[in-house]
């Protein structure tokens, strides 16, 4: 490193001395175009269901979704995330579930799309919220059957688009499924719908209050890592994002986030593409436990989410989104 001066002449602390000095040399801003809100969906009428290890995060039944997509536009949130907690009797080996026209998802989708243009809907591509045995994909043999997944989840990505999603989620992590469901997006003519590849998402202990929202922990009876990333490895990020900007993806997504913060790095300076990052779960969960029990500050938050901007991610899956748009505006 070159010379940056010597003390006293140079005194860093000069630029601290005021907020408005500090705001003028801030290197990484974060603001409500930052965010995506994931929030979960459930059956029934009238329902606002606490998730026991979210505090602060809920299952809503869909007459309650307009309202929050309307808080979603007037804060200025660019995109939500839907996740569907199916109920068990409508779960099966194969994820039939997630093919049905009238499951949650495109109950939502058609919901929110009749009345709603000016905000993305985001929705993932993957089986685990709709097999009995709580993996992503087809099992066979005890194995996760790559090909044969892949083909339900082009079916899958082609019933979201016709449904009005504007941004399909592949979080699957079977190899080629990018492609797949590129070309078959683009055969059916839906060209300009996006596909956000979860491209580098480790089996990870962060996920466990996800899959109790969405219903699937208590069915996985062993865990996900033949095709999952192992989290002792970070060059291997490097291929799987290669590939899939390859086949097609137009952003894609580390998870979990800020166990990852070099991965997300990593990956923006080695590629010319939009990196987003998922505080997981279990990220909120240990930081809404730590305010709550008045460990620490709430201001946590936007440090823990300033940390993605640092890393490098332009834009963040937070279930902080709703709470801490209405600080930032």
């Amino acid at each position: 490193m070159k010379s940056v001066g010597t003390y006293p002449s140079t005194r860093l602390r000069r630029n601290r001395k005021r907020d408005w000095t500090r705001r003028l040399v801030q290197e990484n801003t974060l603001s409500t175009s930052d965010l995506i809100w994931p929030i979960f969906i459930r059956d029934g009428k009238n329902i606002k269901e606490p998730i026991k290890t979210m505090p602060g995060i809920y299952r809503y039944s869909l007459d309650k979704i307009e309202k929050l997509v309307e808080k979603a536009i007037e804060q200025k949130i660019p995109m939500i995330a839907l996740f569907p907690n199916t109920p068990f009797y409508k779960k099966d080996n194969r994820g039939s579930e997630a093919l049905n026209r009238n499951n949650l998802i495109c109950k939502a989708l058609r919901l929110i799309k009749k009345n709603y243009n000016e905000i993305g809907i985001m929705c993932d591509v993957a089986l685990d919220p709709y097999t009995k045995h709580g993996h992503d994909g087809i099992i066979n043999k005890s194995y996760v059957d790559n090909d044969a997944t892949i083909k339900i989840l082009v079916k899958q990505s082609l019933l979201q688009a016709e449904m009005g999603c504007d941004v399909i989620a592949p979080s699957d992590m079977m190899d080629g499924r990018i492609g797949e469901i590129r070309k078959a997006l683009d055969k059916k003519d839906f060209k300009l719908v996006q596909i956000l590849s979860y491209a580098v998402k480790y089996a990870s202990n962060f996920y466990g209050p996800f899959r109790d929202a969405v219903g699937s922990n208590k069915l996985l009876k062993s865990n996900k890592k033949n095709y999952q990333m192992d989290y002792k490895n970070s060059k291997e990020a490097l291929r799987e994002v290669a590939l899939d900007i390859k086949e097609g993806a137009d952003f894609v997504m580390v998870k979990p986030g800020m166990p990852y913060l070099d991965i997300i790095k990593l990956i923006k300076d080695s590629f010319k593409i939009p990196v987003f990052a998922y505080q997981v779960s279990g990220e909120y969960s240990l930081i809404r436990k730590g305010i709550d029990d008045k460990i620490i500050d709430e201001n946590a938050i936007v440090e823990s989410l300033m940390s993605f901007k640092r890393a490098g991610a332009s834009a963040i899956v937070t279930y902080f989104a709703d709470e801490i748009a209405k600080k930032l505006r």
